[in-house]
Order: structure tokens, then sequence, then C-alpha cells
């Protein structure tokens, strides 16, 4: 008998623990996102993967780029699924033009973090205003970990 795997748990579906370690997040948002049908029987079953996915901006929207929803056979029989195509990102006029602003002048990238649910209906994206981390600072950033776990296993076994 095979073995099922375990869906996520809480609301989150998925999250980019990469671009934690290359990016030093400045401030986050939250977006809608417009998905298909089969993308959101992809994502109730944890088929999701955020890993090297980015936002641009193209004719005042947002998009994001890169993200891999994985399709399930049984979901898709009368669709052709792309698994990795561009999908809308859905914010405020506003929130665009501060992203845009950012990444023009500033030199920040836009990444997305995390997908999850939202009221239990609604998938959201929580995208972030990043800058790239230097070599040293990956390594500064590990070594602090490192550490940081050290003394949790003094205090707990004192």
């Amino acid at each position: 008998m095979a073995k099922k795997k375990a869906k996520p748990s809480g609301n989150t579906i998925c999250q980019n623990k990469k671009a934690r370690h290359d990016y030093h997040i400045d401030s986050k948002l939250e977006a809608g996102i417009e998905l298909k049908g089969w993308e959101v029987k992809c994502l109730r079953e944890g088929r999701a993967q955020l890993v090297d996915s980015y936002v641009i901006l193209h004719n005042g929207e947002a998009w994001l780029i890169g993200a891999h929803f994985t399709p399930l056979k049984t979901a898709s029989t009368h669709v052709i699924p792309e698994p990795t195509r561009q999908r809308r990102l859905l914010l405020h006029k506003k929130e665009i033009a501060r992203i845009l602003l950012a990444t023009q002048a500033k030199g920040f990238t836009c990444v997305a973090l995390s997908l999850y649910w939202k009221d239990n209906n609604k998938v959201k994206c929580e995208i972030a205003l990043a800058k790239g981390k230097k070599q040293h600072d990956k390594r500064d950033t590990e070594k602090e970990r490192d550490w940081n776990r050290q003394k949790q296993r003094v205090m707990s076994k004192g």
C-alpha cells in the first residue's frame, strides 16, 4: 500500500526558504493570486514549489514567475496544464507603484516567500522586497544560527 504524502500543516501551502537564505528581507506584502481550477486542486494537495520564483512588473501588473505547480493526473484530464506558467498577482496600484519604485531606484528585488490559505478558500502569496546577500553575509547568518542552537542545547541540559 502506497504511503500518502502528508499535507502541509496549518494554512501554509509552501514556503521559499531559499529566498530567506539568499536575501535580506526588507518589507512584506500580501497579494492575491489568479489561479485556474486545476491549480487550486494542486494547492489543496500541497503540490507547489516557490524555490526560484520572483515577481516582475509589466504594464502596471505584477506577475509571479518561476512558481511550479505539479498537476494532478485526476484533476486535469480535459485541460493541458502548464506547471510553470506566469500567474498574475492581485495588488492595489499603490502597492505596485511602491514595488516599482523600490526595484528601479533602490536596487531591491521582489521575491515570493510563501503561499497560504486565507479564510479557507482564498490563496494568498506573501511577497517581499529584498536585497541580495553577499557570500560573507550568508556565512555570518549560518554561524549565528549554529551558535543559537548550541546555546539552546546548553540551556536545556542545565
